[in-house]
């Protein structure tokens, strides 16, 4: 597994573009499956997971080409409806493939989801959903095994917003007889990237971008081109590479309106920030960073995909701050990593009190989830001495080529390979 060798330090400072948004393609990939033919998503990032998916739809039939970003998803001769362990094991976007194959096909047989070592993250919104719209589900030998020779719309009453379940719930509906009502439906960019791509498609969806979508099922729907969002997690991450390194970091091609929240904290800790059409222009505060704390929330509160590398940043800061996590309680795995680099931080249930230091100091830490292993990074880069973050695959998952961006912005890392890390 491989490792990153960071000599902290130095300033994170320059001009970037942000890839395109894993959670947007992990969705849009598997929506391919509701039309017969060929669609292709630009701005497709090279990561793990949107390999993985690729790997669970070839096995499907999809025929895919995937070159400079551009993914062609050819979907004229699926041969299964069967999702088997081997390929859902390594991601939980995995169960995306359920909604497609079983309006469209009429059954589909899907493992249940693997993914980050952390939380639980039950599936049970997706197949009360699906139940609500008369198809007939059963859970056995670790498998979804779905039938329905017609789905009917429904009105489907989320008690939690989850994306997962909103987007398969809309991805089933929009190939359902008569009208779904979704309410607490997520209103993340990524849904509405993929309700974007449903309507291109031919699907009928009103109320894209709020929390209450009524689709109005079709016949049948046309494959389409669509541009995939940039990734506002990774847009939060190369912010904060700068703001925790007293850097200057310019995100070209990169709306505001996708991390306000974000934004909303950085100037909050003491970040400048200029906002000029697609760019996002921060420089770092001269001073002391000033503690902020954060409450995780749903969109378009502050991510909880964002925790992680928050209380980072804020174990520098000039004084204590809390960072309470309420979508995933027990998101908290990097703090003692981030421990062993020298920060001050108790965790006591879903809350983190950080009482900021005035250094850290370069030490091996082993990354843990996709985020974690993020947040390890930017303390790496603000630290003393050499950090070693390991089994940096996790980041592979979410991130393409981080260390070369941050490379490119002045970081002193690099990638070394090896089997025992």
């Amino acid at each position: 597994m491989d490792k990153f060798v960071i000599h902290g330090g130095n300033k994170i400072s320059g001009f970037i573009e942000v890839s395109g948004a894993k959670n947007a393609s992990l969705a849009l990939m598997p929506a391919s499956l509701l039309a017969s033919g060929t669609s292709i998503l630009y701005g497709t990032p090279e990561l793990n997971d949107v390999f993985t998916m690729m790997k669970l739809l070839n096995h499907l039939g999809v025929e895919t080409d995937f070159q400079n970003h551009i993914l062609k998803l050819n979907t004229e001769n699926i041969i299964s409806q069967d999702a088997p362990y081997e390929h859902v094991k390594k991601m939980r976007a995995s169960v995306y493939v359920l909604g497609p194959l079983l309006t469209r096909f009429g059954t589909a047989k899907v493992s249940l989801p693997g993914g980050c070592a952390w939380g639980p993250r039950p599936i049970n919104l997706h197949i009360e959903g699906l139940k609500k719209m008369g198809a007939e589900i059963d859970l056995a030998e670790g498998y979804i095994i779905a039938k329905s020779k017609k789905l009917n719309g429904a009105k489907i009453n989320f008690d939690i917003s989850s994306v997962g379940a909103t987007g398969n719930i809309l991805m089933a509906a929009v190939l359902a007889k008569g009208t779904t009502i979704i309410n607490n439906a997520a209103m993340e960019p990524e849904i509405s990237n993929l309700a974007e791509f449903l309507s291109k498609m031919g699907a009928k969806i009103s109320g894209i971008n709020t929390s209450s979508l009524e689709i109005e099922g079709v016949d049948e729907l046309k494959p389409v081109e669509i541009n995939t969002i940039p990734d506002r997690i990774e847009a939060g991450t190369l912010l904060i590479a700068a703001a925790i390194t007293k850097g200057e970091i310019t995100l070209e091609n990169f709306s505001s309106k996708y991390c306000e929240a974000i934004l909303a904290k950085l100037e909050s800790s003491g970040c400048q920030i200029i906002v000029d059409d697609q760019k996002i222009h921060l420089k770092s505060s001269a001073d002391e960073i000033h503690p902020s704390d954060v409450t995780t929330a749903i969109y378009p509160g502050f991510p909880t995909d964002m925790q992680a590398q928050w209380t980072a940043y804020m174990s520098l800061a000039d004084g204590a701050s809390t960072v309470t996590d309420t979508i995933y309680l027990d998101r908290f795995k990097h703090v003692p990593e981030l421990v062993r680099l020298g920060a001050n931080i108790t965790v006591n249930e879903n809350i983190a009190v950080i009482k900021g230091t005035k250094k850290l100091l370069g030490a091996k830490v082993m990354s843990t989830d996709l985020r974690a292993s993020a947040s390890l990074v930017l303390a790496g880069l603000a630290a003393e001495g050499t950090t070693e973050v390991l089994r940096v695959y996790h980041l592979d998952r979410g991130y393409q080529r981080i260390e070369e961006k941050l490379r490119s912005l002045g970081a002193d890392i690099e990638r070394v390979e090896g089997k025992e890390y």
